[in-house]
């Protein structure tokens, strides 16, 4: 069986946890992606969960931006916590800091094994030293979790296949960040390339990595400022009816501060 529940996720914060189990009765393997949130938050996060930092085996870091690292290094000192991430993005996240030790290098294409968790690291499009995003397994079931990318090309299309359940990030109204109060600068890093995904983008990397198989998906990280959970909801409803051939998932709303509650596969 695998499970996850996003803690938070928005630009307030981000972190992921997934558990996996070798077999029933057995003790999961628990996974944090990002760390976001002050520990004050994430203890708080973790035990409306049933969990404590202190049983999490490993964080993986996929980039540097602090709404996903900011919590990364208090919970390494505090907990001993294993860090699994770039050499770039570990490089970007400890520049003038003393880490209390180095992190596990991740790169894209190559498998990690934590427990009764396989982790697929990819490279996206993002500014950032270093990105990866990745696919979780448990050997039976995959979760896909891709929650900062400016563009869903073909490469990251690829890495999502067969993916069972999909945290997708829906960051933005392309319309509403047009219109907004942000400054331009600002609308076209968002906008760009190597940004944050539009509502339609995410919609279309979804049409492009749909099958069968597909059972849920969480749109994640959307901005407080320049979408809502409705219009993001209307584009992935509106790839989904494309493909009346496909099987429907079940669609989710990731809140910026209270995440979602437990997704599970089995």
């Amino acid at each position: 069986m695998l499970r996850f529940s996003s803690l938070a996720s928005g630009s307030s914060g981000n972190a992921t946890l997934v558990e996996a189990w070798h077999a029933p009765g057995e003790r999961p393997t628990r996974l944090l992606v990002d760390c976001g949130l002050t520990l004050r938050r994430l203890t708080q996060a973790l035990a409306q969960r049933g969990c404590t930092p202190d049983e999490l085996d490993a964080v993986f870091v996929t980039h540097e931006h602090s709404d996903h690292v900011g919590g990364v290094l208090a919970l390494q000192r505090r907990h001993g916590l294993s860090v699994w991430t770039s050499a770039g993005t570990w490089g970007a996240a400890t520049e003038g800091v003393e880490p209390a030790a180095e992190a596990s290098v991740a790169c894209g294409g190559q498998p990690i094994t934590i427990g009764a968790l396989t982790l697929r690291p990819f490279a996206v499009p993002h500014d950032a030293a270093e990105p990866l995003q990745l696919v979780c397994s448990d050997g039976q079931y995959q979760l896909g979790i891709v929650t900062d990318l400016g563009e869903p090309n073909d490469a990251v299309a690829r890495a999502l296949q067969g993916c069972d359940a999909l945290l997708l990030e829906c960051n933005h109204d392309r319309t509403m960040l047009d219109s907004g109060p942000y400054p331009v600068w600002l609308k076209r890093r968002i906008g760009g390339h190597r940004g944050h995904l539009a509502n339609h983008q995410s919609a279309a990397l979804l049409d492009a990595c749909r099958h069968d198989g597909l059972r849920h998906v969480v749109a994640a990280h959307l901005s407080r400022h320049n979408n809502t959970p409705a219009l993001a909801l209307e584009a992935l409803d509106r790839a989904l009816g494309q493909a009346p051939l496909f099987g429907s998932p079940i669609l989710h709303v990731a809140d910026g501060s209270q995440g979602c509650g437990w997704i599970t596969l089995d």
